[in-house]
């Protein structure tokens, strides 16, 4: 994993950023704020995972899409008819509103792509091992199980490839349904065994009876305190915006969107900045790189 500038960070200033950029991706639906979000997220995104980033990115713009134009079909609210189908209406407020739901869903799958990245199994642990135990350990098998089974189900439709009970191009849909359900079976048993090896395991170490020590061991820096204090003021000033309406937002039946403008754009810039952190960290270090390497 690419270690970066706010992953060497401590794992409770890393919580508190996530918690605090997927909280307020879901709750505040304004069109600024959700376009700050996908912008800000996709820049660390793309600068922790790279090439591989933006091929995902560029899979998620049809997910986009689809959302966006499936959303006035299942919902016809609105006073601004473009079309009717079916004798049902297609209005451009339910299709404003599908731009924000489909925004709303890609910038969790990128700021939890990042959360995934930066908090691993082992910062889970430090922060919940003790406080939580059983919890902590479900939370780590949880994160991990998306890209281990991903991995196995690479491997189990390699082996029988090379059996020759795999699945060609001309293959028909039968074939391939009955081979998609044999890897997912396959995959849940594996799943399933996996678990039991790894509970009864944990248990006979005894995980859980008392308090655990940490391999890595993490300490609260002076560069950890100022974040946190910068971080918590910044969500205080954005809960204070969106408090005072500066944030209000409707899309249905009616638009009514409040502009970010004159006292209003002070709650936007403390939530750009807030969510930029770890990208400014990361620019910040690249800077200092560069200019070590240029006095050498």
């Amino acid at each position: 994993m690419k270690q970066d500038a706010f992953s060497k960070l401590h794992p409770a200033v890393n919580l508190l950023f996530f918690i605090g950029a997927i909280a307020f991706g879901v709750l505040l639906q304004h069109p600024v704020y959700l376009l700050a979000g996908i912008f800000a997220s996709g820049a660390y995104y793309l600068f922790l995972n790279g090439r591989k980033g933006l091929k995902n990115i560029l899979l998620m713009i049809p997910l986009f899409i689809f959302v966006t134009l499936f959303n006035p079909i299942v919902n016809t609210r609105g006073v601004t008819v473009l079309f009717s189908y079916l004798d049902r209406p297609y209005t451009l407020e339910a299709l404003i509103y599908g731009v924000a739901v489909a925004a709303t869903f890609v910038l969790m799958l990128l700021w939890f792509g990042c959360c995934g990245r930066v908090l691993t199994g082992d910062k889970f642990t430090c922060l919940f091992g003790n406080l939580a135990p059983s919890l902590s350990l479900l939370l780590v098998m949880v994160f991990r199980m998306i890209p281990n089974l991903l991995q196995k189900a690479k491997q189990i439709i390699g082996v029988r490839s090379s059996i020759g009970k795999g699945t060609a191009e001309k293959s028909s849909l039968k074939d391939k349904l009955n081979s998609g359900m044999t890897v997912m079976g396959i995959l849940t048993s594996w799943a399933l065994e996996g678990s039991i090896t790894t509970s009864d395991s944990m248990r006979s170490r005894g995980y859980g009876t008392a308090k655990r020590t940490s391999f890595m061991i993490y300490r609260m820096t002076a560069t950890d305190w100022i974040l946190s204090a910068v971080m918590l003021v910044l969500i205080s000033v954005v809960i204070f915006f969106a408090a005072s309406g500066s944030m209000n937002v409707q899309f249905l039946p009616e638009r009514d969107i409040t502009p970010i403008k004159g006292f209003n754009a002070i709650g936007f810039i403390a939530y750009f900045g807030y969510l930029l952190i770890p990208t400014i960290l990361n620019i910040r270090e690249v800077i200092q790189w560069k200019f070590s390497e240029s006095k050498i």
